[in-house]
């Protein structure tokens, strides 16, 4: 194991890639969304095919409209609010379907994690970018394992800036009555790393589901894990 979570005060997880697969239906969705919006597109910019390589690089865990600008910009195309809003919630709208059709199944591994750190008595709360978090963790069954969910919503009804900044981590750790330096981070996404260094977190988590474990490095984990599974110690009852 290489974390020792007696030693902390709190958890605070991603949910989408960390605690539940929906960090695929997010991919198809932007994926669906973008290849549209390109094949449609015939104004200034770069209208090569969207590829999971710009789903890391300038979508995977920010806040949604933040993604919509940043790829936009990255491919030197006008990116007003207005289209950014209307991508956005067209994506949005995609993921919904998605969800109320199919449901979401928890990692098994993510599971065994939570089940541990709740024998422990350890408060836990999801930092996640999407709205969409509560409904993902009721339809996955955790919603009551979490002491504070800290959603896309809750953010922007705060006016907190989203990830790579730190800001609702620290809300969340504080809301937990922990203090950064005694909470540990556990993200997927190379933004969300990030936010967990520049918040001094006193562990930050990387879990690869696909930015790779030097990506996830190089923005500040200390860990870096393929599963939460791996961080269940080996003596831990099932």
């Amino acid at each position: 194991m290489t974390v020792t979570w007696q030693e902390h005060d709190a958890v605070l997880f991603d949910l989408d890639g960390v605690i539940t697969p929906t960090a695929e239906v997010h991919m198809r969705a932007w994926s669906d969304m973008f290849s549209e919006f390109l094949a449609s597109w015939d104004g200034e910019g770069d209208t090569a095919a969207y590829t999971d390589v710009d789903y890391f690089a300038h979508v995977d865990g920010k806040p949604r409209y933040d993604g919509v600008r940043d790829f936009l910009t990255s491919r030197g195309i006008p990116a007003p609010q207005d289209l950014v809003r209307e991508l956005g919630d067209r994506k949005n709208d995609a993921f919904n379907v998605v969800l109320a059709r199919d449901g979401v199944q928890p990692y098994p591994g993510s599971v065994r994690l939570l089940d541990h750190l709740g024998r422990l008595g350890t408060p836990l709360g999801v930092v996640s970018s999407s709205a969409n978090a509560p409904a993902v963790l009721e339809a996955a069954g955790l919603l009551a394992r979490f002491r504070t969910v800290m959603s896309g919503a809750v953010a922007t009804e705060l006016g907190l800036p989203g990830k790579p900044a730190p800001d609702t981590f620290l809300h969340a750790a504080a809301e937990l009555g922990a203090t950064p330096q005694r909470s540990v981070v556990l993200e997927d996404a190379v933004s969300g790393v990030r936010a967990g260094r520049a918040g001094d977190f006193g562990r930050v988590v990387g879990v690869d589901r696909g930015a790779g474990e030097k990506a996830l490095r190089e923005a500040g984990a200390d860990v870096v894990v393929a599963d939460l599974a791996d961080l269940v110690p080996a003596g831990d009852a099932a």
